[in-house]
């Protein structure tokens, strides 16, 4: 087992102090009440839609609105690259800004963080249950290790080994140049070139970015059937495609969902190389669950440890898969813990 996932001092007080946690997303926000423990345990738990709001302040007062708890602290991880306290939204047309959550939500503090710096500070909170390991690696890994999340969008985070424990640090690596590998990874480079000014790992490592890669082959092949066609119109696409691949109803979305893994396999091997992750990676974000299947049969990690002078490298570190999909609620209760308790 990583060190890793051994348990860390936190330097986290059982005080009854109530902790408003959310995961902010493109296609979803959930929020939770947390009870400030060493083991943060959710509570009235709802996830909204979050293109049917127009503020994250709306869905907070929903949310509030509806029960009788009252936070004190409250943390929010969100897709996005947060600076001074203020976040632009990735994939949703929202600013959001600490000091003006606070004085809304009239709270004692309220801190922003990156959802995946979020995701990072929830693995402290998981148990071995909640992990599926693609790869064993070394017997003790212990080092720096890294976290990569694709969803809506693609998130990537660093957690580094200060000698006792892991530090969480936040990143944009997803909207990192897309790097092709082969003659059809060029190819799709080309097409991807003639729709966005400069395609990064996002455009093909997401939920949008699998229909991206469908529509390239459908296009290079030419053919796709009446009846997926009008599933693909009437259903969001990425999900009819990871279901026809998956019960490999159709060899167009088996082949795309083929180079998703791929992709996924070889960013995160890029991720884990810049990071030098010899603690591990771990594998995040909604779609990995989802085709799990598909990550277990060895494609990801072929592409992970691929062909380059770092082979040995890569196969020595731990590769798991996250299926806890509150891990970034948990995270965020958790910084909120650690934040509250220093101004004690």
């Amino acid at each position: 087992m990583s060190a890793f996932l051994l348990p860390q001092k936190t330097g986290l007080a059982i005080l009854p102090r109530m902790i408003l946690a959310g995961d902010i997303g493109g296609t979803k926000v959930n929020l939770a009440f947390f009870t400030e423990s060493l083991r943060l345990t959710a509570d009235n738990l709802e996830s909204f839609p979050s293109r049917d709001y127009a503020s994250l302040e709306d869905i907070v007062f929903k949310f509030l609105s509806e029960r009788s708890l009252k936070a004190q602290y409250a943390c929010f991880g969100i897709a996005g690259p947060v600076k001074h306290g203020r976040v632009a939204v990735t994939n949703l047309p929202w600013i959001i800004i600490d000091k003006e959550l606070k004085a809304a939500l009239k709270l004692k503090a309220v801190w922003l963080i990156n959802d995946l710096e979020a995701n990072a500070h929830g693995i402290y909170g998981l148990t071995p249950k909640d992990f599926i390991t693609l790869n064993k690696g070394e017997e003790v890994a212990v080092g720096d290790a890294a976290i990569i999340s694709a969803g809506t969008g693609l998130g990537e985070a660093g957690l580094f080994w200060d000698g006792n424990r892991h530090l969480p640090s936040a990143s944009e690596g997803g909207h990192a140049d897309f790097a092709p590998r082969t003659d059809l990874d060029i190819e799709l480079l080309q097409y991807l070139r003639t729709r966005f000014d400069q395609p990064d790992w996002e455009t093909v490592l997401s939920g949008p970015g699998l229909y991206h890669i469908y529509e390239f082959l459908r296009q290079r092949n030419g053919t796709e059937p009446a009846w997926l066609a009008t599933e693909l119109r009437s259903e969001e696409p990425p999900k009819v495609i990871t279901r026809a691949a998956l019960e490999n109803k159709n060899d167009l979305c088996v082949q795309a969902l083929d180079l998703f893994v791929d992709y996924y396999g070889a960013e995160a091997a890029n991720l884990a190389l810049k990071i030098l992750s010899t603690g591990g990676i771990y594998i995040g974000g909604g779609i990995a669950p989802k085709i799990i299947a598909k990550l277990t049969d060895g494609r990801f990690m072929k592409a992970f440890i691929g062909a380059g002078r770092m082979k040995a490298l890569l196969a020595a570190m731990p590769v798991r898969v996250i299926m806890n999909d509150k891990t970034a609620l948990i995270g965020a209760a958790r910084y909120a813990a650690m934040q509250s308790g220093k101004m004690i």
